[in-house]
């Protein structure tokens, strides 16, 4: 129950029929059809009738095509295209065929205007589980794809923590380096005096200079 919801309500109250909700996403479906005009055409027998009643089912068909793509919101979180679900195998197939009723119609014309200019995904009972589950593998595999790019940008950004720290850590050693050899310098200083505070005192050696050792180069 919690990834769909029968109706489902947009912000401005309008209803959708089903909302399938994936991760953060919304599938937004039609199931509006009406079968009414495709049965008359069946129906009827005058050939002339039957080819008026196409015309007013396919008609039928774009006015549901256009209704279903005003359910795609991506500002409120559907995905950027709607399912149109057909419940008829036979209606289904006939648009494929470009065949309404017995009559040659080119109705597959309906089926690429809704995929390509309204982004509404014509389906029917069997062919709705083929079409969910293409669009979850896609999610899938760009999940996948996001998460390398997040590995890659982690990889990245700790290399360049690396670098900064190996920066640093030279510094560091540099400055230590300068300081032991000014030490050693004064206390090198400190004993000239040492020494003429010796001959002062007749010999006595008052202090002993402590020599420190640089920091060695790390390998």
């Amino acid at each position: 129950p919690n990834q769909y919801q029968c109706p489902y309500q947009f912000k401005d109250g309008e209803l959708v029929d089903a909302a399938i909700f994936i991760k953060d996403k919304i599938i937004p479906i039609d199931a509006k059809f009406s079968l009414e005009n495709y049965n008359k055409i069946l129906e009827e027998k005058n050939l002339a009738q039957k080819e008026k009643l196409e015309k007013i089912f396919k008609q039928d068909l774009k006015n549901r095509i256009e209704e279903t793509a005003k359910y795609i919101r991506p500002n409120e979180g559907t995905m950027d295209f709607a399912f149109m679900f057909i419940p008829s195998e036979g209606i289904y197939y006939d648009l494929l065929i470009n065949q309404v009723g017995g009559i040659k119609s080119n109705t597959y014309d309906l089926i690429e205007y809704a995929f390509k200019e309204k982004h509404v995904i014509i389906v029917s009972p069997t062919s709705f589980y083929a079409y969910l589950q293409t669009v979850l593998q896609g999610l899938r595999a760009l999940q996948i794809e996001e998460s390398a790019k997040q590995i890659i940008k982690k990889v990245e950004d700790l290399q360049k923590h690396l670098l900064n720290y190996n920066s640093f850590l030279q510094k560091l050693g540099s400055n230590l380096g300068t300081t032991v050899n000014t030490y050693n310098q004064t206390y090198k200083e400190f004993a000239k005096i040492d020494k003429d505070i010796t001959e002062l005192t007749e010999g006595k050696k008052t202090i002993k200079p402590l020599q420190l050792d640089k920091p060695t180069d790390p390998e």
